[in-house]
C-alpha cells in the first residue's frame, strides 16, 4: 500500500513536516509513505486547465492518482489551512479527472496553541467533501503544545502522542482496505 504524504509547511525546521516524517515511521508494515514535494507547485491562476497545468502540477495528480491513501499534516494559520496547501490541493482539483475523488485519506497537525489544528483540520474536512476525499474519523490527532513533544533532532518523542499517531495510520490503512473491498464487491456485482 503506497499513501502520499502532505505536509502544510514548507519550513526547513517543521513541526509538522517532522510529524508527517513520524506518521511514516509508525506505518503498518507493508506500507509506504511517498511525501509530496509542494514547494515546485507555482501559484494557482485562472489559466489552469490540462493544457497550461506545470510539470510540477502534473507530477503532483499523477501521484495522487497513484496513491491508495493519502495524508495531509497542516498546521493552522488564521483558523485555517495553510496556503501552500490549499495552492496544491486548488492545482490538484482541477478538471479534468481531478485524482481526489474516492480517495480515503487522514489529517493531523502541530501547533503550539491548546487547540493544536482543530480549526485548520476542520476546515481541509469541509473541502474533502466537495472534493468526495473520505477521511478517516477517529481518532483525531491535534498535537498541541507541539514545541515541548519534539526533541532538537525533531523526532517525535513524546510516547502518547506517537501512540495517537500509530493509531491514526492503522485507521487509515484499515479504512483503505474497507473502501477498496467495497469497491471490488460493487464492481463485482455489476
Amino acid at each position: 500500500m503506497n499513501v502520499l504524504g502532505f505536509s502544510g509547511s514548507l519550513r526547513e525546521s517543521s513541526l509538522n513536516s517532522a510529524l508527517l516524517r513520524a506518521a511514516g515511521e509508525l506505518l503498518p508494515a507493508g506500507v509506504a509513505l511517498r511525501i509530496a514535494p509542494l514547494s515546485e507547485i507555482p501559484l494557482f491562476g485562472k489559466e489552469a486547465g490540462p493544457e497550461a497545468f506545470p510539470e510540477p502540477v502534473k507530477q503532483l495528480r499523477r501521484s495522487i492518482a497513484e496513491a491508495d491513501a493519502l495524508l495531509f499534516v497542516t498546521p493552522e494559520y488564521n483558523h485555517s489551512i495553510p496556503g501552500v496547501l490549499k495552492n496544491a490541493i486548488d492545482w490538484a482539483s482541477c478538471p479534468p479527472d481531478q485524482p481526489f475523488a474516492g480517495k480515503p485519506a487522514a489529517i493531523l497537525g502541530a501547533s503550539s496553541g491548546r487547540l493544536g489544528t482543530v480549526l485548520g483540520q476542520h476546515h481541509l474536512r469541509q473541502m474533502f467533501v466537495y472534493l468526495d476525499v473520505h477521511a478517516v474519523n477517529k481518532p483525531e490527532v491535534f498535537v498541541n503544545a507541539a514545541g515541548e513533544k519534539f526533541d532538537a533532532d525533531l523526532r517525535l518523542a513524546d510516547e502518547p502522542t506517537r501512540d495517537l499517531v500509530r493509531q491514526l495510520m492503522t485507521a487509515l490503512v484499515d479504512w483503505t482496505r474497507l473502501l477498496a473491498a467495497g469497491r471490488v464487491a460493487v464492481a463485482q456485482k455489476r
